[in-house]
């Protein structure tokens, strides 16, 4: 399976979520066989006009220890103009991973052959999923050198294959919360020069930049991703008068209720001017946003998206990349499978391949 990213405007890489099979620590915190699966299958309406629950269409409620499901995935991403998956890859510290099966499997077998990249969800697990955010069910630690020798000589086998996506033929390693690493330069430098020592050209390291940091070079990155769904859905943000204030009476009258975002508004500020930056920066695309199934009244809905709707969303964050080098002429994707959050690409009930069918139009004008 090969990539066309040659001949598209843009390369597109989709962040991928593996929990999609029982694990024991699942088991153990939220019941036998929990999967994502759970929380999408009993999501109900939460306001009138909600469209919940979101229901997969042509893949099913699938199992990633299926290599067949694996395949029908990167088959399907492929053929709609994604160069690749950014599979998020946890490492709490101490050498102790999770959801690490499905992207095992790949590396060791080799299939799909579809390229790949990495993104380390550094960050603590909680009950926030059951509405605890309280509740540490893992801590995200590091533990030292050791621990992140230890760590990149893990990494170092996905980097080595030939899969693994580059930029200036340096393996390309995303991170989630940069400014939760302590001595995150001389972390990223160590790993630069272990990946030169592996006969590797280096390594190009991109952020999850939420506006939250504006010297990504003290961090020891080469750029970020422009991630601004934090500050769209902040209480202070200029959108939607009546949800606004609709929102602002339930939470004074202790009524609760999802914070609700028109989509179409939205849209106009998730992708801000690159130019602004001092680094490499890029753009963030999100088809949807239901965090419902798992937050409850505590969720944000960007509601009301439509394909045509995501492809004016597509053609802004094409234009903030058109005057790029090819090489870099990069736009995440977020997401290609988060169910739970309502924030996916893969065909569900209402909508089937229509979004894919947009994201390829746009992508091959």
């Amino acid at each position: 399976m090969e990539s066309n990213a040659q001949r598209k405007k843009a390369r597109v890489i989709a962040f991928y979520l593996p929990q999609f099979h029982p694990i024991p620590e699942n088991d153990l915190w939220w019941g036998k066989g929990f999967t994502e699966w759970t929380n999408v299958a009993k999501a109900r309406p939460m306001y009138q006009g909600h469209k919940q629950p979101h229901l997969p269409a042509d893949l099913g409620f699938y199992d990633l220890r299926l290599a067949e499901t694996r395949h029908a995935q990167a088959e399907m991403a492929a053929s709609h103009g994604v160069e690749g998956f950014c599979y998020w890859h946890y490492w709490f510290g101490g050498g102790k991973r999770l959801l690490e099966k499905p992207f095992d499997e790949v590396l060791e077998s080799g299939k799909p052959d579809f390229p790949f990249c990495l993104g380390w969800a550094n960050e603590s697990w909680t009950g926030v999923w059951n509405n605890d955010p309280k509740r540490l069910l893992i801590e995200q630690t590091y533990p030292g050198l050791d621990d992140d020798i230890a760590h990149f000589n893990y990494l170092l086998k996905a980097f080595s294959d030939e899969r693994y996506i580059k930029i200036d033929g340096k393996p390309l390693l995303y991170v989630y919360k940069p400014l939760k690493l302590p001595d995150a330069k001389k972390r990223f430098d160590l790993w630069r020069d272990l990946a030169v020592k592996a006969g590797l050209k280096g390594l190009y390291i991109l952020g999850n930049n939420m506006l939250d940091f504006s010297d990504a070079e003290s961090l020891g990155l080469d750029g970020a991703v422009i991630s601004t769904l934090g500050v769209v859905s902040s209480k202070n943000a200029t959108l939607n008068k009546f949800h606004r204030i609709s929102w602002g009476l339930r939470k004074k009258l202790n009524l609760g209720g999802p914070r609700i975002i028109e989509y179409s508004e939205a849209i106009k500020h998730l992708i801000p001017n690159l130019k602004q930056f001092d680094f490499d920066a890029y753009p963030m695309i999100l088809p949807n946003w239901d965090h419902t199934p798992r937050s409850g009244k505590k969720g944000l809905v960007l509601q009301n998206s439509t394909p045509e709707l995501f492809q004016k969303h597509i053609n802004d964050a094409l234009d903030s990349v058109a005057d790029n080098d090819d090489e870099q002429k990069i736009i995440f994707l977020k997401s290609w499978n988060e169910w739970a959050e309502g924030n996916y690409i893969e065909p569900d009930t209402e909508w089937g391949t229509k979004y894919l069918e947009v994201l390829n139009r746009a992508l091959s004008k």
